[in-house]
């Protein structure tokens, strides 16, 4: 689906976080999920100890279950995407590691969080971070473009989640590293009480089990994959880093 659709058709999801951007526009602080989640695994900025001086629009639109960055191991002269950049907080951090002779991509389906992000961006005065259109199923960047992908508690929200993930290895240069903070469900979860937890924790499309996230990942072409929890959710979900590379060229 083009970015032109995706504007013309929102859905349900891309609304709601449009909504939650104009809230930080405006000067508020939107909230994604319960108010007791934040202490259970919906972290926002708190999960940064380098946010502290980032745009204050961006910390209030960090609406993340992790820190992908603690993992991704940026270097400097990298190029990074952030896949459901919202506010953009993790693109300009991104922007920050990589410095001058590196790019930092943030995509998301929302003109109203790009609005946000570019905001923020200029007034980091960061010039490296770049704001795209669009969806994570279909990522309007090259082939083997990036060294890193990122993304921060929207790969649960994907309606097509393998195709997000075959997506992400497809931009990743051989030998690109993928770091995802995300909510998983626990094997053996009741459905209803699954459906529960996750409306309060605002995930809207299925959330994966760990096997059925790594099913996705070797599908995809995934190596050297790991799912580490980091923080109880809520009844049935759990907040974690998935860690993925793509092969390097001697190896496919």
């Amino acid at each position: 689906m083009t970015a032109d659709h995706a504007a013309s058709n929102p859905g349900p999801i891309i609304s709601r976080y449009s909504a939650l951007a104009r809230t930080a526009l405006a000067g508020g602080t939107p909230v994604d999920c319960d108010p007791d989640a934040f202490t259970d695994g919906c972290f926002g900025a708190t999960a940064y100890p380098d946010a502290v001086q980032a745009p204050e629009a961006a910390l209030r639109a960090s609406l993340g279950c992790g820190n992908p960055l603690a993992v991704a191991s940026l270097q400097p002269g990298e190029t990074v995407l952030d896949l459901g950049s919202g506010g953009g907080l993790d693109v300009l951090l991104s922007a920050r590691r990589v410095g001058p002779a590196g790019t930092a991509y943030g995509l998301d389906a929302s003109a109203d969080m790009l609005t946000l992000a570019r905001a923020s961006a200029v007034q980091a005065g960061i010039g490296n971070a770049r704001f795209l259109h669009g969806r994570i199923e279909d990522i309007p960047l090259p082939d083997g473009h990036v060294d890193v992908v990122i993304s921060n508690c929207v790969i649960n929200l994907s309606a097509d989640k393998p195709r997000a993930l075959a997506e992400a290895f497809r931009v990743l240069r051989p030998g690109g590293r993928l770091g995802i903070s995300d909510v998983i469900a626990d094997e053996g979860t009741d459905p209803r009480q699954l459906a529960d937890a996750e409306q309060r924790m605002g995930c809207l499309s299925g959330t994966l089990t760990p096997a059925q996230y790594r099913d996705m990942l070797l599908e995809a072409g995934f190596t050297g994959i790991t799912i580490t929890s980091t923080h109880d959710a809520g009844p049935g979900l759990r907040s974690a880093i998935i860690q993925a590379a793509r092969p390097s060229a001697r190896h496919t």
